[in-house]
């Protein structure tokens, strides 16, 4: 029912649409957005970019006449993802419904896309986004302006990186700009996290642009009124978290409750079982207040919701937050229900035969009776898999046509691995609102899109030209050769052209961690829950007989003889000489998560550098033991570059120590004395006119931080990305790497953004090739390690503590100590994960647990007390520093 303090004839009244007011304020809108972006005539209008390859163009050739003979042109590249075809979940899909064509979609990992639909293809809107802000790229809820769909705003964060950063980004262009709202301090933002294909989270308001509302997952509904720059809770909304840590599942403003200002009417989903509390609220004026809706069904939680003109209210339940089962969440049960806003009716309109959970729904702008739904984490029959299915309803859901059953078919758009495959985690399925037989629906692998719902057969493109959310872990140039790659989820691919679709590794075993080739590129191998090998360039692939533990890296020696496997989580390394027929345990290595890499001549040469403890153990018997050669900084990537062609020649990063180089097998290094800091490093074909292979580093030279090329052993620099294409940085895998077949050519991991690429486009790219200031050496200082005193939960005299250390130097930390002082005389009472010793009010902590006594990179290790008293005081030590 409505609340008790809503009168019903107001109600009645306030659910009148004033289509008038309504489109005067929605043509002034367009006006003023008009005059700056539209070129528009009676009839139609058109977009007007201005293409920043002019402004390339020009710039170049004002460097070119800067240059000593006045006459060259300034090199450029061309940036983009390796063309994999998706790959990743697509967690949102947000169509604009006041402008035809622009179409926006959200991924849990990778960022943010919006539809071009003259080129049929996504153009990426976070490639922007530095290293220590990757955790940007999960985007947990999309927002458009209902009257400007240039106006769109982005909920952004992952829990896992950079410290949990999160931020709002704020763009009045379609997304080709952003300003970032830092929104850390109230409340954070999990990209990835459970239930992120729920929502919308973020709304802006269709009476008032300026205002939007976005609901969290532990800190409540938050509210703007300066169109995202600043951010106030609501203090009327009465729930803060849920026990499934996804807080509010949906905010929906109800654009019939305009009149001449915000929208009054506002329902929003809380994802919890009703048993936990009331999990759909209701406010009739603008937010001051809310209350429970009473009724709807019994043990499932709202998913997403749509409502029509008359007040009718369309939402899914499941039993989970989803996409999937977890340990508290079975995620197998779910119906579609309707509530009269204005009577305060329920009615179960779910698809008869049907109980699985449900996740989208849509309603027909034209035609409210006219709706699609779509199921999340169901495994029916679909084609030739089994998936989620997909129902539409002309009454208002009172019957529904199941559209999959009825006749499905997939057009995979040339990414031929998508068939065999299934729509699946439909958390959303959204009409096209200017041709409703048009209609979008999100899945685990990317993105589908039909142009006729009420087919006899309805076809399901697999449009996901341009989002490339895959995680690559690791690639490989051939040599006259294809480029090989191993990615999260989908095996990888063997592709001749980086920006057309290969084809997939097959058998599938999904997640594949490690891949290594022999010299000539003849035999590879790579491995996930099983390892496979090849011996013709990775066209067909054979499984080995058994392998010592699934995941983890491999090394392959230049003749392709000696296959060495390091286990994920493992600190032995094993050997076979018979493709995995049998193994043997490598001697004198132990070092845990080993990454192995084969010298690029010399068959009897392994090196594997041991980051902890800094040194480099090399291997002069095809890998059967090893022995410490020479010391290296500690901290640095595991992962070294072995030169082409070169016997015993080695590159190693060592971040914040820069970049080494050792011409004798690692006996000895030498600092490239330019480089300040190195992430990761790789080699490609050596320039026109020289025979040394091309170096290729993510790392900072005379200031200069980005993707950065040498082609004379690094004694000089060029800059060959901007900031407009960062992708995060190399993200989980740290990898870089050159073609071996095309001069220029550079491969980068990301965090989710797939594997990036930048080529050569003589003139014509977006990218001009900056020289880098050799000359200047740089010493970055040490960054500040993080000790915090965090109170999660107090009482009246005491309060529960967790003391945080977060590393934030390049080396790990061995052991720690803190203390502290109480200004109160406050004394701990108890304590978990730490030794604590001391009298009150001064007490010190000592690391004893095996998990968290070192501290790696970028890491955070915690303990928690018991605390009799209630200041808060400042923690010192070594380790804070």
């Amino acid at each position: 029912m409505w609340p008790r303090k809503a009168n019903k004839k107001a109600v009645e009244r306030l659910y009148t649409i004033h289509e008038t007011d309504i489109m005067n304020s929605q043509t002034k809108a367009t006006k003023a957005h008009l005059t700056i972006k539209v070129v528009k005539d009676d009839k139609n209008y058109k977009e007007e970019t201005m293409s920043m390859k002019p402004m390339c163009m020009a710039l170049a050739a004002v460097l070119g006449l800067a240059g000593a003979a006045g006459s060259a042109r300034a090199e450029t590249y061309q940036w983009d993802a390796v063309a994999m075809g998706g790959g990743g979940f697509v967690s949102g899909v947000v169509p604009s419904k006041s402008e035809r064509g622009v179409v926006y979609a959200r991924t849990d990992v990778g960022g943010a896309y919006r539809w071009d639909q003259n080129r049929a293809r996504w153009l990426a809107l976070t490639d922007w986004l530095p290293e220590g802000r990757d955790g940007l790229m999960g985007v947990e809820s999309l927002a458009v302006d209902p009257n400007n769909a240039a106006n769109v705003y982005l909920m952004t964060g992952t829990s896992y990186f950079n410290s949990g950063k999160s931020a709002i980004l704020r763009s009045s262009d379609y997304g080709r700009s952003f300003n970032i709202v830092d929104i850390t301090s109230q409340f954070k933002v999990h990209g990835n996290g459970m239930g992120r294909q729920n929502g919308e989270k973020l709304q802006v308001d269709p009476g008032d642009s300026n205002v939007l509302y976005a609901g969290t997952r532990r800190d409540g509904l938050f509210k703007s009124t300066d169109a995202g720059a600043t951010w106030n809770r609501v203090a009327a909304f009465p729930v803060t978290s849920t026990p499934n840590d996804n807080g509010v599942s949906f905010v929906l403003l109800d654009p019939a409750s305009v009149d001449g200002g915000p929208a009054q009417r506002i329902f929003v989903g809380v994802s919890r079982l009703d048993s936990a509390g009331a999990n759909l609220y209701f406010s009739y004026d603008g937010g001051e207040t809310f209350e429970p809706v009473e009724g709807g069904p019994a043990g499932l939680m709202p998913q997403r919701a749509a409502l029509s003109p008359e007040g009718k209210l369309y939402i899914t339940y499941a039993n989970g937050a989803g996409p999937h089962p977890t340990a508290l969440e079975a995620m197998n049960r779910g119906q579609v229900w309707e509530y009269d806003a204005v009577g305060g009716n329920w009615t179960n309109i779910t698809p008869a035969g049907m109980n699985g959970p449900f996740g989208g729904i849509s309603i027909d702008p034209a035609d409210p009776l006219h709706l699609v739904a779509s199921t999340t984490n169901v495994w029916y029959p679909q084609g030739n898999s089994y998936g989620d299915q997909i129902y539409t309803s002309r009454n208002a859901g009172r019957s529904w046509t199941n559209v999959v059953a009825r006749g499905f078919a997939v057009d995979p758009k040339g990414a031929g691995w998508i068939n065999g495959e299934s729509i699946h985690w439909a958390g959303a399925v959204e009409f096209d609102p200017f041709d409703t037989k048009s209609a979008w629906v999100i899945s685990g692998n990317g993105l589908f899109r039909t142009a006729n719902l009420d087919a006899q057969t309805t076809t399901w493109g697999f449009d996901v030209a341009g989002i490339e959310e895959t995680v690559p872990f690791a690639a490989v140039s051939l040599p006259n050769g294809p480029l090989v790659s191993v990615i999260g989820d989908f095996d990888g691919f063997s592709q001749s052209d980086p920006a057309h679709y290969g084809v997939r590794h097959s058998p599938h075993m999904g997640t594949t961690t490690g891949l290594a080739a022999s010299a000539d590129g003849r035999v590879l191998a790579r491995v996930g829950n099983a390892l496979q090998y090849s011996t013709n360039s990775g066209a067909s692939w054979t499984t080995a007989a058994a392998v010592n533990g699934n995941f983890g890296k491999v090394a392959l020696s230049a003749d392709g003889q000696v296959l060495l496997h390091t286990p994920s989580g493992s600190s032995a390394t094993y050997r076979s000489v018979n493709y995995g027929a049998s193994w043997s345990t490598v001697a004198g290595l132990g070092v845990a998560d080993a990454q192995p890499v084969a010298d690029a001549v010399n068959p009897l040469r392994f090196y594997v550098y041991d980051n902890v403890n800094g040194r480099m153990l090399v291997s002069n018997d095809g890998g059967a033991s090893f022995s410490a050669q020479g010391a290296l900084a500690a901290g640095g990537s595991k992962l070294v570059a072995a030169t082409p062609g070169v016997e015993g020649d080695v590159w190693a990063c060592l971040s914040g120590g820069g970049l080494v180089h050792t011409t004798d097998a690692g006996v000895t290094f030498g600092k490239i004395g330019n480089v300040a800091t190195c992430s990761a490093i790789g080699l490609g074909k050596a320039a026109p006119g020289t025979t040394y292979p091309t170096l290729y580093i993510w790392g900072t030279v005379g200031g200069v931080r980005g993707v950065l090329r040498s082609t004379d052993k690094g004694a000089s620099w060029v800059r060959v990305n901007d900031d407009a294409h960062q992708f995060g940085g190399p993200g989980n895998a740290q990898f870089i790497t050159g073609d071996m077949n095309t001069y220029g050519t550079v491969y980068m991991s990301s965090v989710g953004r797939g594997m990036v690429y930048g080529a050569t486009a003589g003139d014509g790219g977006d990218v001009i090739v900056a020289a880098v200031d050799s000359s200047v050496i740089t010493t970055p200082p040490a960054p500040v390690n993080k000790c915090e005193y965090v109170i999660t939960a107090s009482w009246p005299g005491g309060h529960i503590a967790d003391l945080r250390i977060t590393n934030n130097r390049t080396s790990v930390i061995q052991g720690w100590t803190v203390s502290w002082t109480y200004s109160d005389n406050s004394t701990v009472t108890g304590w978990w994960n730490a030794g604590v010793t001391g009298a009150s009010p001064t007490f010190t902590a000592t690391a004893t647990e095996s998990w968290n006594t070192n501290i790696w990179p970028g890491n955070t290790v915690s303990f928690g007390m018991v605390v009799s008293g209630e200041s808060i005081p400042a923690i010192s030590g070594d380790v804070c520093k």
